[in-house]
């Protein structure tokens, strides 16, 4: 039988989670990330936030979460030191070709809508951003699907993916865009063989593919970097915001709407909505996916 003062795993790992939630300096290491990245760590987070700064602790060879806060507000590395948190709490999990869906409307109905509105242009641009790429699989097949269309419908047409991340392990992992069976498991062994060369065991993207995409680091909560991103068609940020609470998903989504063009699409994740964070964009519904629309404005500020 046994030991009845034994803790059970799950009322062991309760009493963890209320151990962190009550240590003040974890708190402010909290709403330290929050204040610069918008990222909200609930108190029932807070012990994967110790677990994620402990690997900091060690690595800077300190021994206590004061002095951890400490380095990250007024050490002379404390920019450096919040970007390698934030590189070990922001891990995402991707795929390419994740969701078919969303690609289907950008392939059929989409691109050629957005080609239609710049028919009369003698130069035709188009611009596609990954924000929040991770490492990378979401911007590399955008550019895929964009060169499947070159003979086509992007015939004579500058075609640009921009990828942004927060994380710049991430970023580094989709620079160099090499990749296991894994991450590749929506890919059919024919595209494999067109767009992928191998790398090892693995299968690194083929320059041409690498050359459409554009990857960089990008704080969607810096409001100086986010004005610039201007002269978007086309907007994925798909399992991004649900990191957010609903006052940072307002600032971000409004950025959004203001660097799309006219007659242009956001696309986000399944279990993500814009209800009750803006009312500018127009709900889309496609065969199994959504996107939102921002229309364009006529003199007297109609639709």
């Amino acid at each position: 039988m046994a030991n009845a003062n034994l803790l059970s795993p799950t009322s062991t790992g309760l009493a963890a989670q209320a151990a962190a939630a009550q240590n003040p300096h974890l708190r402010k290491i909290r709403d330290l990330i929050y204040q610069v990245a918008g990222i909200l760590q609930p108190d029932h987070k807070l012990q994967f936030l110790e677990d994620r700064c402990g690997r900091r602790l060690q690595q800077l060879k300190i021994t206590s979460l004061r002095a951890y806060y400490d380095c990250l507000t007024m050490s002379s590395v404390r920019d450096d030191e919040m970007k390698e948190l934030l590189n070990e709490i922001t891990i995402g999990e991707t795929c390419f070709f994740r969701n078919g869906p969303q690609l289907d409307a950008l392939r059929t109905v989409v691109l050629p809508a957005i080609l239609k509105n710049k028919s009369h242009l003698a130069y035709r641009h188009l611009r596609l951003w990954s924000a929040g790429c991770s490492t990378g699989e979401e911007a590399y097949t955008l550019a895929i699907l964009l060169l499947q269309e070159r003979e086509g419908a992007l015939k004579n047409v500058n075609v640009e993916v921009v990828a942004t991340d927060l994380n710049l392990r991430s970023l580094e992992a989709a620079q160099a865009g090499v990749y296991g069976d894994y991450a590749l498991r929506n890919v059919n062994p024919l595209m494999r063989q067109k767009y992928f060369i191998p790398a090892g065991e693995r299968l690194a993207v083929k320059p041409e593919v690498k050359s459409m995409v554009k990857f960089s680091r990008l704080n969607l909560m810096d409001d100086a970097r986010m004005t610039f991103m201007k002269g978007m068609d086309a907007i994925f940020c798909c399992n991004v915001m649900i990191y957010f609470d609903g006052v940072v998903r307002k600032r971000i989504v409004q950025h959004f709407y203001n660097n799309l063009l006219p007659n242009s699409y956001l696309f986000v994740g399944h279990a993500e909505s814009l209800y009750g964070i803006n009312n500018d964009f127009h709900l889309v519904h496609f065969p199994g996916a959504t996107a939102y629309f921002k229309t364009e404005k006529r003199i007297g500020g109609g639709a």
